[in-house]
């Protein structure tokens, strides 16, 4: 796995990135044009639909959901404290319910929310079939499931670069887990990343499933890999450290090329 695609690792990635999530991350790699884009492939059709937010963050793409659901009926979950200590400051998001947890735990009953939404978080994931399980186990007959995540750069330095940082799937990866987990009916949109001047080269991914009957997944999975509650020893926090550093390192030479990216961008369309 990548240095960052372990939960205590991004826990406190998290710890330090959320002081500046919403002013850098954000402009830089999901737009408000790119959140309306994949919001709208999510069936986010009426106000009283029981709606979960997993990975929810300090809140953009909640924002984005409670344009079209009430936000009482909106649950934002996240593993990081501090993200969601961000969102708890918007407006826009006082009344949704908020919640730590782990996306590839839930903990809810089966067949508990009528639409399932995880935006940026993906990436983190130790086990991205567990998670895409676990959506659709708590999701009610006939309800959507939408995972929106990044698609694995076709350029060799970009490539690099997000190998040693975090998962960066193929779309057809994300087809699959969503097809073992039992979905039905998978449809997905690409969307540009806010940099290319023509804003259609693919970057992320919006896809979405309808859970056809009540319960759990057909899929049975082995017990998580992942056990955070198991002692680290020398050796664990040795590797820890490791790729806390490493991850880090890469995720922040991210900010940099964005911004060069953005404002050539922004160069070209000008020069049309």
């Amino acid at each position: 796995m990548r240095a960052i695609q372990h939960k205590r690792e991004a826990w406190w990635f998290y710890r330090f990135l959320s002081l500046g999530y919403d002013r850098w991350v954000n402009p830089l790699f999901w737009t408000p044009p790119m959140r309306s884009r994949a919001l709208a492939h999510g069936r986010l059709d009426r106000p009283d639909l029981e709606t979960l937010d997993v990975g929810a963050g300090t809140g953009f793409t909640t924002e984005g959901i409670v344009e079209h659901v009430d936000p009482a009926r909106v649950t934002m979950l996240d593993q990081s404290p501090h993200q969601l200590a961000r969102a708890q400051r918007k407006p826009a998001l006082r009344g949704c319910r908020k919640m730590l947890g782990d996306a590839e735990e839930l903990p809810f009953a089966d067949d508990s929310f009528d639409r399932y939404v995880s935006a940026g978080s993906v990436e983190y994931w130790p086990e991205p079939q567990r998670a895409v399980t676990e959506a659709y186990r708590v999701l009610r007959p006939g309800g959507t499931a939408l995972l929106i995540g990044p698609l694995r750069p076709r350029a060799r330095a970009a490539r690099a670069l997000t190998g040693a940082w975090m998962l960066f799937p193929e779309a057809e990866e994300y087809r699959a887990w969503f097809a073992r987990a039992g979905f039905e009916h998978l449809e997905a949109v690409t969307l540009g990343a806010p940099w290319h001047s023509d804003g259609e080269a693919p970057y992320a991914l919006a896809i979405r499933g309808v859970k056809p009957g009540a319960g759990p997944s057909p899929l049975r999975l082995e017990p998580k890999r992942e056990d955070l509650a198991a002692p680290l020893g020398v050796i664990g926090r040795l590797r820890f450290a490791g790729r806390f550093v490493l991850g880090s390192l890469a995720g922040a030479a991210f900010v940099p090329v964005g911004i060069v990216l953005g404002l050539r961008a922004r160069l070209a369309r000008r020069g049309r």
